[in-house]
């Protein structure tokens, strides 16, 4: 099996976008937390969704969201233009208790890693062709593709890249348009983080061809088996912030300690005024 192919400089240009519009993708239903449209949806309308706008060839975003990026998104400006611009489903438990909370009872955790496995059992047999950005270097990735394979045989993986710890120049982010748009994949899997990815994929959007671009957050970490995931029940409960604090705290710890309280302190006050409207 062949590794995702080595995406060195290249010097030619991704192909201008069709002269032809793409067409309008469909929508899901979506009800805000904190200003932040998230979709009230479950992973079989998600990756339903998914096929239609690759059925028609449109152009959208997908993003996980987790706490995170919800409170990032209210702080920066061009987090949130690009979150806005995204379907952006609740990967983080709080936020489908939050929907919940506002009356949306039919609110469903669709978190990214599971979303990336789900998609892949489908696209083995639907044939969609999936394009990995991310990962923490090009061994990593090459693990991911490993796993991915043995785990949902005939998945087809048609390409990979891992980026540097560092913006883009221009000629990188041509080159890896090129690449992406000669793999003619169908979704582009983003694991670069949030807010990185969502911002990636709002500015490399109009330049990239594939219909779905997905933002998956440490799934690329989990898949490869770089990363533990949560118990089930510490995700069921919520607390999935707390094993992923305790497995880097280092890097978490300041995340936490600012967003979290901000989302309590924040959803009260929504939670109060929309019961207030009643």
């Amino acid at each position: 099996m062949a590794p995702p192919p080595d995406m060195g400089p290249h010097t030619d240009i991704p192909r201008p976008a069709p002269t032809s519009a793409p067409a309008p993708a469909a929508t899901l239903p979506r009800a805000p937390v904190l200003g932040i449209p998230l979709a009230l949806t479950d992973y079989e309308g998600t990756m339903d969704w998914m096929d239609g706008v690759i059925a028609v060839r449109g152009r959208a975003c997908l993003s996980a969201a987790a706490v995170h990026l919800v409170m990032v998104a209210r702080e920066d400006e061009r987090t949130r233009d690009a979150v806005l611009g995204a379907m952006t489903v609740p990967d983080g438990q709080p936020l489908v208790w939050a929907l919940r909370a506002l009356g949306h009872r039919q609110a469903s955790r669709v978190y990214g890693p599971e979303l990336m496995l789900r998609y892949c059992e489908r696209a083995a047999q639907t044939g969609a062709r999936m394009f990995l950005y991310g990962g923490r270097n090009q061994g990593a990735l090459v693990q991911l593709v490993l796993n991915l394979r043995r785990r949902h045989p005939g998945v087809r993986i048609v390409g990979g890249y891992s980026p540097p710890y560092r913006p883009l120049t221009d000629e990188e982010r041509h080159a890896v348009a090129t690449e992406i748009n000669r793999s003619r994949a169908d979704v582009v899997w983003v694991g670069t983080g949030q807010p990185k990815q969502e911002r990636w994929m709002e500015e490399m959007r109009e330049l990239l061809d594939a219909p779905i671009l997905a933002g998956v957050g440490a799934a690329f970490d989990f898949h490869a088996g770089l990363v533990p995931q949560a118990p089930s029940w510490m995700q069921a409960a919520g607390l999935e912030w707390a094993f992923r604090l305790a497995q880097e705290p280092t890097r978490l710890w300041k995340r936490y300690a600012r967003y979290n309280p901000l989302f309590i302190a924040g959803f009260a006050r929504q939670l109060l005024a929309h019961r207030r409207r009643r």
